[in-house]
């Protein structure tokens, strides 16, 4: 006789049930980190949603951690994923710095952006290789020209462009672009064609942010900055923020909101911050965690 009982069967058919339901529930789609790699637009670069910034103060307040404690922040940065670092030939020592912090790490485990100023007369080529040697890597992932600040500046930067384009060639540079300052120079982003990578101020209330004077007083225009960054990422341009913490004015509910505001709005593929310690770091990749949630 067999001892298989009514409530027996009522549990067999409550979970063939429940299976069946299941079977119908889409996956849940991949949870996004801030140290994901993403591809920067239509470029093979591919670089983690957080970067390093070595710029606070133009450098200052990295510098002022001593060589030996901004080799701990930097390792501490990479042994927590963020595996993208940039600076800028403005930045007085910090590509020599960033070279020897990263001295012994393989280079192809990560990913180095360097800014180039325009105003300069030296020949782009022997720019380029200066900072190579600085940094002790055999090309750029990234190389930006610095602080275009006027409406004019792709009419008048077609030396240095030229000068990336050489770079691209004989692979000491990857992929090309601009930092913009001002509402006059993110206008001409979108439609020039030059362009790779932008890198755009962006947080959530315009602190620091684009007005119509590059590095003017007041509140930047937030509505055009995110139109501009948008119309960028349709013409297959990858975008990094920056000024995300309103250069370090924000206090950490407004670096929560500008974190969020960069990826859920103006949707951004990578943001830069500086850092002076590892809680920062750590605040960070918290910030875009929950951003990305």
């Amino acid at each position: 006789m067999s001892r298989y009982s009514r409530r027996d069967f009522l549990k067999a058919t409550a979970a063939a049930g429940a299976a069946a339901t299941l079977s119908t529930v889409p996956l849940t789609a991949e949870t996004r980190r801030a140290t994901d790699l993403v591809t920067l637009g239509k470029t093979n670069v591919k670089v983690t949603r957080l970067a390093f910034g070595t710029g606070s103060n133009n450098g200052a307040v990295q510098r002022n951690l001593g060589q030996e404690g901004f080799n701990r922040l930097v390792r501490y940065a990479y042994d927590h994923g963020i595996r993208f670092f940039e600076t800028a030939d403005s930045y007085y020592d910090m590509h020599r710095m960033l070279g020897i912090a990263l001295k012994g790490i393989p280079r192809d485990t990560y990913q180095l952006m360097t800014k180039v100023t325009t105003e300069d007369s030296i020949d782009p080529q022997v720019r380029i290789d200066e900072l190579r040697k600085q940094i002790n890597s055999d090309y750029f992932d990234i190389a930006l020209l610095h602080w275009q600040h006027i409406g004019e500046w792709p009419d008048v930067t077609t030396r240095w462009q030229d000068g990336i384009v050489k770079a691209q060639e004989r692979k000491a540079v990857i992929a090309r672009g601009a930092s913009v300052h001002g509402l006059p120079a993110l206008r001409r982003v979108p439609d020039f064609h030059w362009l790779e990578v932008a890198m755009i101020r962006v947080n959530h209330n315009g602190t620091r942010m684009d007005t119509p004077v590059a590095d003017g007083p007041g509140r930047g225009n937030v509505p055009e900055v995110v139109e501009h960054i948008h119309s960028a990422r349709a013409a297959g341009m990858g975008v990094i923020s920056m000024k995300l913490a309103g250069e370090g004015s924000f206090g950490r509910d407004d670096r929560q909101k500008a974190m969020r505001f960069a990826f859920q709005n103006a949707k951004v593929d990578s943001v830069t911050v500086g850092y002076k310690s590892p809680q920062e770091i750590d605040e960070a990749l918290d910030n875009l965690n929950l951003a990305l949630a």
